[in-house]
């Protein structure tokens, strides 16, 4: 996955949004709808092109979950980029079905990568603890919890997990990933008048089911199952607790990705390929 477009293609970035709810994730599947394929079937449509442009996207979301601020790249020859620029948008927008919309597309700064050119991703998840339940109009993107929760208990313990851990406890394991992320904030807050409880977490990078998992351990000490302590202790014993739920994804929304300078992307983008140790970690 190269920093830099090859000779004769442009790298257009794309700002990007979709409801996930009737989607199979991002990533492209041979016999099920994703987000992915439906941005490259509408790209190669659109540009009447014979070949389809792969994406390179920011943070690969699962199936069930939303975004409002995903970014992704695709590498498209310098004609067919002169060509459709100034119409894409609205071709797009003609083309893609309602529930995923392109917002921008512009010519990418040297340097830039998706995926590895982000210094942070920011997710929210939001419950309701009300006891009738969450507003219907509000239902694809809050989770009902049928426990009233304690918020200032929940930050308590979130302000535990903040920092560079392994967070391997609260991830789903992929060989030769490393589950080494630096939680930059987590932190909940309760809307007043709707009674939502929103939480906003963000990271250098996530592992898979890291943010949801994360949300099911804060919601058992919320409702008073777990005392603020215990989501630090699992996070120490770095190995999957089955105590830990990870919650359902309708709840959780992708924000907001961050990035440097565009001075700074190639930088960026060879500092987030690099293997991950703790300091203190043996080597090998």
């Amino acid at each position: 996955m190269s920093d830099e477009a090859e000779p004769g293609f442009v790298r257009v970035r794309l700002d990007l949004s979709y409801d996930g709810k009737d989607f199979s994730g991002w990533a492209k599947q041979t016999s099920r709808r994703t987000v992915q394929g439906e941005i490259e079937d509408a790209l190669r449509t659109v540009t009447r092109s014979p070949v389809t442009y792969d994406l390179t996207v920011a943070g690969r979301t699962d199936a069930g979950v939303h975004a409002r601020g995903q970014v992704a790249h695709v590498d498209l020859p310098a004609e067919v980029w002169a060509e459709h620029r100034e119409k894409l948008l609205r071709r797009m927008a003609g083309r893609l079905p309602l529930d995923v919309r392109v917002w921008r597309a512009a010519e990418a700064p040297t340097g830039f990568n998706a995926r590895f050119s982000a210094l942070w991703r920011r997710y929210a998840y939001r419950v309701g603890d009300r006891p009738g339940g969450v507003d219907p109009l509000l239902r694809g993107h809050v989770l009902w919890h049928d426990r009233p929760l304690d918020l200032d208990a929940m930050n308590e313990a979130a302000a535990l997990m903040v920092g560079e851990h392994d967070f391997a406890a609260y991830c789903k394991k992929r060989e030769g990933a490393t589950t080494i992320r630096t939680l930059q904030r987590l932190h909940w807050v309760r809307d007043t008048e709707s009674g939502v409880l929103t939480a906003a977490v963000q990271a250098d990078a996530f592992c898979h089911n890291m943010v949801r998992a994360l949300i099911g351990a804060a919601l058992f000490v919320g409702d008073g199952r777990r005392p603020a302590g215990w989501p630090a202790e699992v996070l120490a014993a770095k190995v999957r607790d089955p105590g830990v739920h990870v919650v359902r994804p309708h709840g959780l929304t992708l924000e907001e990705v961050a990035y440097p300078a565009d001075g700074l992307l190639a930088a960026r983008a060879v500092e987030a390929r690099n293997v991950r140790t703790l300091p203190g970690a043996g080597c090998c």
